[in-house]
Parts: C-alpha cells; structure tokens; sequence
C-alpha cells in the first residue's frame, strides 16, 4: 500500500468517524496490533446507526448491528497464540476496513508518569540496546497523552506520519521511542513465554494517582475536595469567560496592557514587569487534572483485551502536601482501573518508586515524602489481592528523579509477572519462581540490639552486598536515629537467617528501620539477589519536610 493510499485511509476514517455515518474501528486498532491470547478479545467502532457489521479473521466470521448512535462491538475468539501475521477484514454497506500484520500474544498495559514514560534513548545501555533490538514479535503503542473533564471513547490520532498511537515493533531504530521499563518487561516475557507480546502504553510524566482514578471515586475522599473544587471552579471560569476565544482576548489584553507599563518602567530605569505567561490562558480541561487522565487516556482503551497492568507512579505525590490523599487514591486506582476493564482480578504489578533528592540528615531522611509513597504502596500491595511490588530504590546512582538503570526494574517486573501470572516454576524445579526480596516480618528487641525475621520463602540465601552494612538505623526511646553497625545471623529459634543490627549510641533500641530515605541505600538481598524492601519496625507519625500535618500509618 503506498504512503498516499495509507494517508487517504486515516483521513477518511477520521472524517466519517467522526460524522458517525460510516464503518471505523476503535483508534487502537492498527497495522501491527497484537490481540490477547486465550481470552474473548473485543473488537469496536462506529457506521451507520442500525447498520450490520461483518468481521472476518482466520477462520472467524462474525456480525453484529450498530445501535442507535452507531455504535458496534463484537467478541473474536479466544485464540491460540501465533506469530503468523494475519489480517482482519470489517464491512458494513460499502465500506471496508482492514487491518494487517496482527499477531496474537499476550498483551500488558504499562500505566504511570514519568519513570515509565522515560524511553530507551534515555535508558543506560540505550548506545548497545536501541542497535541490538531485533524483536519484531514485540510490539507496542504509545498513547497521545490525553486529559478530560469528561469521559471519553477514544483517544485523537495525529499526523499520519505520527508513530504514537500506532503500532510499533521493537526493533532498530523504532525501539528507541519505546518505554524502557516496558520493554525489558516485554523482552523477558517474550523470551520466557515463546509468545508475542504487545505493550500499551499509557504513561504521562508529573502526574499524580488522583489524576488516573475515577471522579466520583475522588469525590468520596475528603482529602480531595479542595483540589476538585479548585479545578472545577478554574475549569467553570474558562467556559464563562468565553473558551478559547475569551482566553485569547484576555491575553491579547493583557499583553498590551504589559507592554504599557514595561515602557513606563523602562522610562524610570525601574524593573520591568514578567511578560503574561500564555500558558495560563490555555484550557484547564487539557490539563493535568483530578480524573482528567483517566478520563482522557485511561477510558478510550479500557474495552481492550488484556492480560495484566504494571503502574510506576508515585513521585508527584511526594512533594509538598501532594502525599496527604495518596493512602486513597493509589489503591483506588487499582480498582478503578479493575472496574473500568470490567475485571475485579486482573492482575497488577506496582512499582515501588525509586529514590530522588539528596541526603542532608537524619530526621530530613526519616521523615521524607518518598517513605510515606513507598510504605503506602507496600500497604496496598499486601492488602490487594493479585498484586505484585517491585522494588527499585537501588537502580538510581544520584539525587535524579529518572533513573536510567530501567533493565532491573523491567526484568524484576517480568519475574513477578511470570511466578504469580504465569505459573512459571524455577528451571529444574516444580518450586515458584522466586520473584520478592526479603519481606519484614518482624523485630525482636535484646540485649541492646534488634534482630529482624522476613517472611518464610524471601529470605532464602540473605546476605549483605559485597558485606558492607548500610542503610540499617535504630531509635530509642527518644525516638531519634542513627546509622547502625548489622550481620546476618540465624534465629535461634528456627535456624532461620535473620539480621542482627546494633549500634553504639543507642543502648536500648525500640526501633529499626532499613533503606528509609528519600534517596535509599542498601545492600541487604536473597539469593536472587533481589533487594530487601525498605522496612520499619515502628509506627511512628511522619511529618515531611515543606508539609503540614503527619503521615499515620494505617493498622489494616
């Protein structure tokens, strides 16, 4: 098919989409897709109101009739794997649409800000990785980053010459505009599972969990009500001052206006007055915005077949007061994403931010926003069902918000992935595959020293990186910390490994906590040397630093 051909094909389906009046498919339908495997996969779209659809793929035929605004959807399957490229076929009246090249695997959607927007020209091995990449069974779509007030059914598709929101393989030199935690996930999976495998990407870096949940969901937390109103109120201002033709009249305003007084400053050798920013006329309703994401990006793709979500979000929630309504709103993006893919169980890999901002003190440290994030996300995991944490806190070397060791974070990903999803058991065993660090499970406190236990089968082979023993502080009475000396011991109960920790300037320790930071460290792990999760024996109220209020921690 020629580029013209392909370019007259996205316009007239744009155009008769949106008239409503003829055949078009859902805008995650393109060349390249991979469709879910042994599931009933959805297919949707819009023709004309009452009119008969037919689809053909393989040796599938299907129908199925428009509704009354024309809306169509039909279910395909469930489907074997295969890597032979195959192509589906929909008619209705005259109209025909197809679709090529689609493959049938397995298919995750990997959600979040920044961190798992961040690409493979940004990663470490980007120089060795974007040349060696060879996968073409490994596809994925990026979504255009999309925020709404109101619920939407589909997200924009761009220029036909745009790569993001279409299918794309993972090979050179496409790979490099691909999410790096998604693709070490999908590489992993791929090799393991023998399958394709087909990544939606639904990532927007500054955001935060309220922006991913649903309103009404957001309007039952009281933490919430003042940044719905304020958004609400801005979003009421726009529409009353006229849209965009209002918003560009004020601007136009208020340029002139700026344009008198910096010539009257300028004459009195006084400062001249900061230019109107025409940032701040643009709708509020494109922005970042309590449900905007989950309205805007979430929904358009939430009837597609999937196996499973990975999320990676939680640093815009550690700034300021932003932490305040995160012990709701994490977990109530889990079930609502659930609810909006209409499945209770649907497995979820978290993972655990990583560490940013320096080090400056103990009680700095102690009392960072990051600990609040990491603790409620370790809280959500252990009371979720079908849920996997992934800790990432050593992949970052400095004080960077986006660390570009993404490989670990990828690969520990897909280890979850394929012992709790898969059923994958260890090569040469029928044991699970090992996917958790050692898991805190309690401190005893003796003889002026702690000795922490971690959950039966996380604590196979504990040992210290390289031997050093950092990260490990205890607290008296006094509640105040200081770095501690720690070796791996047995209990003496059970033989089991544990660790010993002490430390000179507190005799009498209540409590210990371990890679507690705002930029963690720390080398405690198992014998798949995946990393200990940060842990606290204590309860104690948190205050951040720059916030009002302190973080309790929940008893659940």
């Amino acid at each position: 098919m020629t580029k013209y051909v392909i370019l007259s094909l996205f316009i007239i389906t744009l155009t008769l989409k949106a008239l409503g009046k003829d055949l078009s498919l859902a805008n995650s339908f393109s060349d390249g897709i991979v469709l879910q495997r042994e599931k009933p996969i959805n297919v949707w779209g819009h023709t004309g109101p009452g009119q008969p659809v037919t689809l053909k793929f393989g040796e599938e035929k299907k129908i199925t009739k428009a509704n009354s605004k024309g809306q169509w959807s039909l279910k395909i399957g469930p489907l074997m794997a295969s890597s032979e490229p195959r192509t589906m076929t929909i008619n209705s009246g005259k109209s025909e649409l197809r679709i090529a090249d689609i493959l049938v695997g397995e298919v995750w959607v990997c959600g979040g800000q920044s961190n798992m927007a961040w690409t493979m020209r940004g990663s470490t091995n980007a120089d060795i990785e974007i040349s060696a990449a060879n996968f073409p069974e490994i596809r994925f779509l990026k979504l255009p980053n999309v925020a709404s007030p109101r619920e939407q059914d589909d997200f924009p598709l761009g220029k036909p010459t745009d790569w993001i929101g279409k299918w794309q393989r993972a090979v050179t030199p496409e790979v490099q505009n691909c999410s790096a935690v998604a693709y070490y996930f999908a590489r992993r999976l791929h090799r393991q599972l023998k399958v394709p495998v087909g990544i939606i990407e639904n990532s927007w870096g500054g955001t935060m969990a309220q922006h991913w949940c649903n309103k009404n969901t957001l309007k039952q937390i009281p933490e919430m009500a003042e940044d719905i109103k304020k958004f609400d109120d801005t979003y009421q201002t726009w529409i009353d001052g006229g849209k965009e033709a209002g918003a560009q009249k004020r601007l136009a305003q208020d340029i002139a206006e700026w344009e008198k007084k910096r010539a009257e400053a300028k004459a009195k050798g006084e400062k001249e007055p900061r230019k109107p920013n025409p940032n701040q006329y643009k709708n509020p309703g494109n922005g970042r915005q309590p449900a905007g994401m989950f309205n805007g990006s979430l929904l358009p793709i939430a009837n597609t077949t999937i196996r499973g979500i990975l999320f990676y979000q939680g640093e815009n929630n550690s700034f300021g007061t932003s932490w305040k309504p995160f012990y709701r709103t994490f977990p109530a993006v889990i079930s609502d994403w659930r609810k909006a893919f209409n499945d209770p169980e649907i497995p979820f890999g978290i993972v655990q931010i990583a560490g940013w901002s320096n080090r400056r003190s103990m009680e700095y440290d102690m009392n960072h926003h990051c600990n609040v994030v990491r603790e409620i996300q370790m809280d959500t995991w252990l009371n979720t069902a079908n849920t996997g944490l992934i800790a990432t806190y050593d992949t970052n070397s400095n004080g960077s918000i986006h660390p570009g060791r993404k490989l670990p974070v990828g690969e520990r990903s897909a280890r979850w992935a394929l012992s709790e999803v898969y059923k994958i058991k260890r090569f040469g065993s029928n044991d699970p595959l090992e996917w958790k660090g050692p898991l805190f499970k309690e401190a005893k406190f003796e003889s002026g020293k702690a000795f922490v236990t971690f959950e039966e089968g996380t604590e196979r082979g504990l040992r210290l990186d390289q031997d050093i023993d950092v990260g490990f502080v205890l607290a008296g009475k006094d509640k105040t910390f200081h770095h501690a000396k720690a070796r791996i011991t047995q209990s003496k109960k059970d033989k089991k490994p544990q660790i010993e920790i002490w430390c000179d300037e507190v005799k009498e320790p209540v409590a210990v906590r371990y890679a507690f930071s705002n930029l963690p460290i720390g080398g405690l792990m198992n014998a798949r040397e995946i990393p200990a999760y940060p842990f606290r024996s204590d309860n104690w109220p948190m205050t951040p630093h720059q916030s009002t209020g302190s973080y309790i921690r929940s008893k659940k």
